[in-house]
């Protein structure tokens, strides 16, 4: 028996990185699964590996239009929609004064529109099959802040205050909507603002000064860690957890380490 037996999740952005983790895990543990990206070569190859339990959708989920098609071709294959994980995304580095207009709309088109979209979107499938899971995908960064990410950091925090807003108000329909806020995200995000020649391995290492045994972990690893836990979110274990964040993060919001103040 499988985790996700008998139900259906359709999860965005899951042509690679955590998306596809996920679509994995999920078929792994039952789960009928809408593989869906704007990276179709990709999104196809994965649905076909995954088997006959896997459907690939091309979704922008920028634009309403291609969710209302995604849903359409969802209840058209699988006849219900138990499960969502909003997780495709846009990565942006650049310092405030230099971030253009245009630039900073369209992380918030992907990252906080298409999550906004996506949960329209699913409750009236949801309401229908008399309950469901959504997972909204944030990041540490919508917990607290760096420097360069002023179009990132504004997205993934609107996300968390949209998934409690959402919980609140679906509550009534057993729908459940929870956050993960994970430090490990999809490498091909970060690897466009690394110089050449380094390593993405060892710079993600070094971003975990908390919990030593990270440290000697892939960023692989690390993934599936935030795909299991949105596994646990889409699972009836979580039966009563909705409007909470789920930080998934090695310490990195636990607080500062300082190597100079008093430690064991």
């Amino acid at each position: 028996m499988g985790r996700l037996d008998g139900k259906t999740a359709l999860i965005t952005g899951s042509a690679r990185g955590t998306g596809a983790a996920t679509a994995r895990i999920f078929a792994a543990e039952g789960a009928q699964v809408v593989v869906s990206d704007v990276l179709d070569e990709r999104g196809e190859a994965l649905a076909r590996e995954l088997g006959d339990a896997a459907l690939y959708q091309h979704l922008d989920v920028s634009f309403e239009a291609d969710w209302a098609r995604a849903l359409e071709a969802t209840l058209g294959r699988f006849g219900s929609l138990d499960v969502l994980v909003n997780n495709a995304a846009v990565l942006l580095m650049k310092a405030l004064p230099e971030t253009e207009l245009a630039e900073f709309q369209h992380v918030i088109a992907v990252n906080q529109a298409g999550t906004f979209l996506g949960m329209k979107a699913a409750v009236e499938p949801m309401k229908g099959a008399g309950g469901g899971s959504i997972v909204n995908v944030a990041s540490i960064d919508g917990v607290r802040t760096q420097n360069g990410l002023v179009a990132y950091c504004a997205s993934k925090w609107a996300v968390r205050g949209m998934t409690r807003v959402a919980a609140l108000e679906l509550g009534r329909y057993g729908i459940r909507v929870n956050t993960v806020c994970p430090e490990a995200g999809g490498p091909e995000m970060v690897a466009p603002y690394l110089p050449d020649g380094v390593d993405l391995e060892q710079v993600m290492a070094h971003q975990m000064p908390a919990l030593a045994s990270q440290k000697s972990r892939s960023i692989a690893e690390r993934v599936d860690d935030v795909a299991r836990t949105i596994l646990f979110l889409a699972s009836d274990d979580a039966a009563s957890c909705t409007g909470s964040d789920f930080v998934v993060d090695g310490g990195n919001t636990a607080g500062l380490l300082r190597r100079a103040m008093p430690r064991a």
